[in-house]
């Protein structure tokens, strides 16, 4: 690892464990639960300038940085935290967890129940991502922040809309990026051929695989296929693969891997298990399909009405799984509520993926917005 001053370097991922159990919103009573966590920056003495990062489906607490000096790749939005940087981390406190559910260090399928001394697999309670949100709460509360800043990308934005609805009193500001207030039909159709993937693959034994020789790997592979055709777009998928043969400029006549664009696939699907688990992509996708909040509070309108906080959001022009069309609904809410809201759409041929791409655009977009509520503005 070269040393790079824009970097916030070595980091440390932490955990903290909320010892009481947390009311869910299906009812169940659960807990204790372990949280996964970094911080970049040092909070200040009035405890106002933390940054929440939350991160998108699959991620995970590991933001920016590197947890060794033998990482070769840096946290998932090291391109955006960091000194100088959009969440510059000489001004703020940025914090990063893992959500309930996962499988990167907070309790999840993965875990071990207490109750039975093995791993919860299907005994894991369905969550929400009101459910994930009072689980950061708890952690936020831990370190001791009063007032706070959320930003994230698309499931990530979910969870910084639901934290600006559930604590309008410590929420400043909100960073909403390629999200949206509700998944359409389509996006919960694509997350259920995911997920029947996952049930279909022999080797899933209803979740109970952890101690088995055998993985629902296949599954969760082709459910990473699917998903990942989502993030990308027709324009990149042509401008990467075309239609290009993996390996002449014939086909094989035959049904192995012939295209480039499958081999692409296969590889993100391979790569994926090897630190994902299934039973986790099975509960956080249900999570996502769940998030409605025009549903869930007669309207949008509605739901912002308590908000306190100046809003941005942005989307990108070629994002298809969350469009530009769903921001503005979004925006058109808030303003319709009587609320600060900003709103950019982002020229970019990466699809969904352009929240994790785009960096120079956001970092301009990000920082003027975040210097209108600094003190010295």
């Amino acid at each position: 690892m070269e040393k790079n001053p824009a970097s916030v370097g070595i980091v440390k991922t932490e955990y903290f464990t909320i010892e009481e159990k947390i009311q869910l919103e299906s009812g169940v009573q659960f807990g204790p639960v372990q949280v996964a966590y970094e911080t970049y920056g040092v909070l200040n003495e009035q405890k106002d300038n933390a940054i929440l990062l939350l991160h998108a489906l699959t991620g995970d607490a590991h933001a920016a940085g590197y947890n060794s000096e033998n990482d070769k790749k840096p946290g998932w939005w090291d391109d955006m935290v960091g000194p100088g940087k959009a969440f510059d981390t000489n001004k703020y406190f940025v914090i990063s967890s893992n959500m309930l559910g996962g499988c990167s260090g907070t309790t999840g399928p993965c875990s071990i129940n207490p109750d039975t001394g093995k791993p919860y697999g299907l005994d894991f309670p369905v969550i929400t991502i009101e459910d994930a949100v009072k689980v950061q709460k708890k952690l936020v509360d831990f370190l001791g922040v009063k007032k706070l800043i959320v930003a994230g990308g698309s499931m990530g934005g979910m969870q910084a809309l639901e934290w600006s609805i559930a604590h309008p009193d410590m929420v400043d500001a909100v960073i909403i990026i390629a999200s949206t207030s509700r998944l359409t039909a389509q996006g919960i159709a694509f997350n259920a051929v995911g997920r029947n993937a996952i049930l279909s693959d022999p080797d899933f034994n209803n979740g109970d695989y952890y101690d088995k020789e055998k993985q629902p790997e296949r599954g969760l592979a082709i459910a990473r296929m699917v998903g990942h055709i989502t993030y990308l777009c027709e324009e990149s998928m042509h401008n990467k693969f075309g239609r290009r043969f993996q390996h002449s400029d014939r086909p094989n006549f035959d049904f192995n891997v012939d295209f480039q664009v499958e081999s692409y696939l296969e590889h993100q699907g391979r790569v994926f298990v090897d630190r994902f688990d299934a039973n986790s992509y099975l509960y956080i996708t249900k999570a996502v399909d769940y998030f409605d909040l025009a549903a869930k509070y007669g309207s949008l309108k509605n739901a912002f009405e308590k908000t306190n906080a100046r809003f941005l959001v942005m989307s990108f022009t070629s994002d298809w799984l969350f469009p530009t069309s769903q921001s503005k609904e979004i925006v058109q809410a808030l303003i319709k509520a009587g609320k600060d809201v900003s709103f950019c759409e982002i020229e970019s041929p990466c699809g969904h993926d352009a929240f994790l791409l785009e960096f120079e655009t956001q970092t301009k977009i990000v920082k003027s917005f975040l210097a209108k509520g600094e003190p010295n503005d």
